[in-house]
């Protein structure tokens, strides 16, 4: 269970990560695109965070909250990654409106809207060497019926892994990266790796909020 003073710590939590891993994102980025990964990352949680403190300050709906921080990354980010997780963040808040705390299930809802959403958005496949590498398999876990919900997550976190490895072994075949083709084979996509350090903050609070509950 995430209680909504635990919700926005994980957006305030996924800022300090992006900012302490800007550097080695835009490292990932400097063979494949412009370099500057993980300056959008850093700036687009960056205002997301700050809206936290402020205009959500009082806000108990998690979906609110989902939503209008998804609005405030697409302001904050002029890339073509903002309209992406704006879209996952639009789709996942309406799996959790009106909701003030957040039991294992709605939090398996919400990614599965958020995965619904950048899909649609984005029209990746797997294999094509994007942040959807790392969802779809996210997505395979979190439908698995043979693990129990509250274990889902640990599993998709390993998964996800795996699937932004994967991507080092893979031709680019969308956004400016799919240009370079056999050329980009060898580099791990950088827009994978944020998605897998957002999932794996995401995971993180998740335990520690489960746990300070029992």
């Amino acid at each position: 269970m995430i209680q909504e003073t635990e919700w926005k710590r994980l957006f305030e939590r996924a800022h300090l990560t992006m900012e302490e891993n800007k550097d080695y994102l835009c490292e990932l980025d400097r063979p494949l695109g412009d370099g500057d990964h993980g300056v959008t990352m850093s700036m687009g949680w960056k205002a997301v965070s700050e809206n936290i403190r402020e205009e959500l300050e009082g806000e108990n709906d998690c979906g609110k909250i989902a939503s209008t921080s998804g609005r405030t990354f697409l302001s904050a980010v002029g890339s073509s990654v903002g309209p992406l997780y704006a879209s996952g963040f639009m789709e996942g808040a309406k799996r959790i409106k009106q909701k003030n705390d957040l039991s294992d299930e709605d939090l398996r809802q919400f990614w599965l809207g958020f995965i619904n959403g950048v899909q649609k958005r984005s029209g990746a496949d797997s294999g094509d060497k994007t942040m959807m590498d790392v969802l779809y398999p996210i997505q395979k876990v979190l439908n698995d019926e043979t693990i129990p919900v509250e274990s889902r997550f640990e599993h998709a976190l390993w998964a996800a892994e795996q699937g932004m490895e994967a991507t080092k072994h893979m031709i680019s075949h969308k956004g400016r990266s799919s240009r370079l083709g056999e050329r980009s084979l060898g580099f791990q996509d950088p827009g994978a790796t944020s998605m897998f350090l957002l999932f794996s903050t995401f995971v993180t609070q998740a335990t520690e909020s489960r746990n300070a509950h029992l």
